[in-house]
């Protein structure tokens, strides 16, 4: 019997969020709409900037897990923080909401527990300037294939895909969760991180992934081109099950000859953050419960939605009342 419906692996880290305008972004050198990779002192400086912090457990997969969670699905998180104070802070949050937390904080090392300020501006788009710290050091040893052999799905984060321990302990994951009748799949985060590692990306989707969820950006940064129909088709080709988000067009789901296309209502967002974790919440909690490639795009735009219209990457709303009024359950 598989004792996890979702399992995650990821970067685990505290966001923090705070309202900032578009001339806060220039004055500090913070581009817009993206995530950016910075030093610690750069970390620290940016926080003191920070003037109506909201602190959260984040980072990408772990608000994925904690919204599948959240519908009921029994999950684990993988995922590495330092014994400091948000480091505990994290593993607490996590364990309180009912997720199995399956690092323990490490009590050795000079990297502090990963964070992530979070600048939104007024339009709703959201600026990431993140920390790694501890998170980068994940390896094969952080991972215990008696939980990854018992995970109905395997959901992997494209950032870890960043250093190469990390791609070696998501092989082995993924082959794991397959060899125990489970399916592995991966959020591909960020279209610079496939520019850094195309081939190792495609190879892990050819031959050990069952699905793929990526943005617009993402699916055609695969194949280096700017048509985002034929990006799909190859990826199609290479993997059984693919799905696109496309902001306000929707969604596009593809397995094998079956495509389907769910429009999603159009609305401004509070707060894009979390968008796409809470999409794929929704959209595994469909699959692991034998819902059609239809409800499944449905129920991720219905988490998605409910996100961006409140501050924080995690759901804090009902759901399965939204899904209920959906005629979806």
């Amino acid at each position: 019997m598989t004792q996890y419906e979702v399992v995650g692996i990821g970067n685990a880290v505290v966001d923090v969020i705070s309202h900032a305008d578009d001339n806060f972004l220039a004055d500090n050198g913070i581009e817009k709409g993206i995530m950016q990779l910075i030093e610690r002192d750069r970390a620290e400086d940016l926080y003191a900037t920070m003037q109506d912090r909201v602190q959260t457990p984040g980072g990408s997969v772990a608000n994925t897990v904690a919204g599948a969670g959240a519908l009921g699905l029994k999950t684990a998180f993988i995922g590495r923080v330092r014994d400091d104070e948000l480091g505990q802070f994290y593993a607490k949050a996590m364990t309180d909401i009912g997720i199995d937390f399956v690092n323990a904080p490490v009590a050795e090392g000079e990297n502090p527990t990963s964070r992530c300020m979070i600048f939104v501006t007024p339009d709703g788009e959201r600026s990431l300037n993140t920390y790694l710290g501890i998170s980068t050091g994940l390896t094969s040893a952080d991972v215990p294939q008696a939980v990854t052999e018992k995970a109905k799905l395997m959901f992997l984060e494209g950032y870890l895909f960043d250093h190469d321990a990390g791609k070696t302990a998501f092989r082995e994951a993924a082959r794991a969760a397959t060899a125990g009748g489970g399916m592995a799949g991966i959020a591909i985060s960020d279209p610079f991180c496939v520019e850094r590692h195309r081939d190792d990306f495609l190879a892990l989707i050819e031959n050990d992934l069952g699905y793929v969820i990526g943005n617009e950006a993402e699916i055609r940064a695969l194949w280096e081109t700017d048509d985002t129909e034929a990006a799909l088709a190859k990826t199609a080709e290479i993997c059984p099950l693919v799905v696109c988000t496309r902001s306000g067009d929707g969604v596009t789901l593809v397995r094998g000859e079956e495509r389907v296309d769910v429009p999603v209502e159009k609305v401004v967002p509070v707060d894009a953050t979390g968008a796409g974790d809470q999409f794929a919440a929704g959209f595994l909690y469909g699959l692991a419960t034998g819902r059609d490639l239809e409800t499944c795009g449905r129920m991720g735009n219905i988490c998605a939605g409910e996100v961006i219209r409140h501050i924080g990457p995690r759901p804090q709303t009902d759901i399965m009342a939204l899904f209920k009024a959906e005629g979806l359950v």
